[in-house]
């Protein structure tokens, strides 16, 4: 039987149910092939359309047996709520990986024979390149030998030798495992035991739980210096975001505290979950603006407040699911709905009103937050919520005149998320001096990372400069020498 190519009709006549005279016309012209080929698509085509609408013929049919019905058809797509396919949108460019900037080594392949019918290839000059980044097979720890002269100083009347920056001072344990191990640890949430299986199992270098630790807490004391830096640039920060959680240390309720700005961020684990822990970290000084839930501890700062509105918001549908939602309640929620998302649309407007109309309509929205509180609302639920804004009028419309203060605490919850991740995996602390480690740690690691640098490779150098000197170089100064 004569094969044909499938390929396109020569002059691109399209072929469907539109197909003209003209057009057939023009495919008669070009000869047998281009006719035989032309009726060969016709009738794959129309092959194709009866099998796509015969079971949904078939289903919405009355007269058609009940055997010959599908029992389920699958829906065409996945539409979500929105009405959006998931995942990537029609139109979307895609991203691929660019080229890499570094070669490693270069490997050659050329086939012995054609695949297809195992005859010899005629060579050509002809290449293409594919690049496949990939960690090798036997990745495993590097033992280095270091051989360390002494010679004799005369005018000190001692021996003298170099100092080894690779690991601290008295550790056979290289700077490298140690900073990547806490990392995983104290940024990333890996359990103790999954590192240990990384490094025994999979590296084949061994650690024991308790050597790890120990290695954990001598680093803390080293980066102690950098605490408190970031403890400094926290209570200089213009906008702060503080938030709290519990915390268990050796079996005992403690809480974590986080205060977080956009270039810092500072973790304490304390017994108390009061204002002297608030006032510890941020000072009565500071003169920024504090962003928060409202938890009682906060109010010990005098400086400009502004409470989470999404906090507020929770609770009104968490009052309509389990609280007493009578009597004036509907009404108390909706006007308090209104008033706070009518503010935050204000907020969002401000760059399309001039500075005078926005500021009459901050005023106005002042005007109107004070007459809902000087309702007498009646329901119990109603109250409760009434006497806590009352104490704080002044806290939730600080968004309105600050353009980087946000109306929610998202910020400050984001930041303790990876903290109560990590709560989960790792069971807490066992110690006071694990949770002052475990403090330490994760303040370093997150404040580095916030400012875009590689957390691991920046404590690693300034342990060198650290075992060489015997002086912790400034945060601030690492991380202006990485740029």
């Amino acid at each position: 039987m004569e094969q044909y190519p499938e390929q396109p009709v020569p002059d691109g006549v399209p072929l469907g149910p539109s197909l003209t005279k003209a057009q057939a016309e023009r495919i008669y012209e070009q000869g047998k092939e281009a006719v035989i080929f032309a009726l060969l698509e016709l009738a794959k085509m129309a092959t194709e359309q009866r099998q796509m609408h015969l079971p949904a013929a078939i289903a919405s049919d009355p007269s058609t047996p009940s055997a010959q019905k599908p029992v389920f058809t699958k829906p065409t797509r996945n539409v979500g709520k929105r009405g959006k396919r998931p995942g990537r949108q029609q139109g979307h460019a895609g991203v691929r990986r660019g080229r890499p900037e570094r070669i490693d080594r270069t490997v050659e392949h050329r086939a012995d024979c054609c695949p297809d019918c195992g005859g010899a290839l005629k060579r050509c000059s002809q290449t293409r390149d594919r690049y496949i980044e990939d960690v090798p097979a036997a990745v495993r720890v590097e033992t280095v030998r270091h051989v360390i002269h002494r010679d004799w100083c005369p005018a000190c009347c001692k021996a003298v030798e170099p100092v080894v920056t690779e690991a601290l001072p008295n550790s056979s344990i290289g700077n490298g495992i140690l900073v990547l191990s806490a990392w995983l640890h104290y940024a990333l949430g890996n359990t103790i035991s999954q590192i240990l299986s990384v490094f025994n199992f999979h590296l084949q270098f061994q650690m024991s739980q308790g050597g790890l630790v120990q290695m954990w807490h001598r680093l803390a004391d080293i980066l102690l210096a950098w605490y408190e830096e970031i403890t400094e640039d926290i209570q200089q920060a213009g906008v702060l975001h503080g938030d709290e959680t519990g915390w268990r240390v050796n079996g005992k309720t403690h809480w974590l505290w986080c205060f977080t700005s956009k270039t810092a961020t500072i973790f304490t684990i304390e017994r108390s979950r009061a204002g002297p822990v608030v006032l510890a970290f941020i000072k009565d000084c500071f003169d920024g603006v504090l962003v928060s839930d409202f938890w009682y501890a906060y109010n010990v700062l005098t400086c400009a407040k502004q409470k989470c509105l999404v906090h507020l918001l929770r609770e009104l549908e968490r009052v309509w699911k389990y609280k007493d939602h009578g009597g004036d309640w509907p009404a108390f929620s909706k006007k308090l709905k209104r008033l706070l998302r009518d503010a935050i649309r204000l907020r969002k407007s401000k760059d399309e009103l001039d500075e005078a109309a926005y500021r009459r309509r901050c005023e106005q929205m002042e005007k109107r937050l004070r007459l809902f509180l000087v309702h007498g609302w009646s329901n119990k639920e109603a109250k409760r919520l009434l006497k806590r804004l009352t104490r704080h009028r002044d806290e939730l419309l600080t968004f309105l005149y600050h353009a980087e203060v946000p109306f929610e605490n998202n910020f400050g919850e984001r930041s303790i998320r990876g903290a109560v991740i990590m709560r989960k995996n790792s069971y807490n602390n066992r110690s006071e001096k694990g949770a002052s480690t475990q403090s330490v740690l994760m303040s370093v690691f997150f404040t580095i990372k916030q400012r875009g640098l590689n957390p691991v490779d920046t404590v690693k150098e300034a342990l060198k400069i650290y075992t060489k000197t015997g002086q912790l170089p400034a945060l601030k100064e690492c991380i202006a020498s990485h740029r």
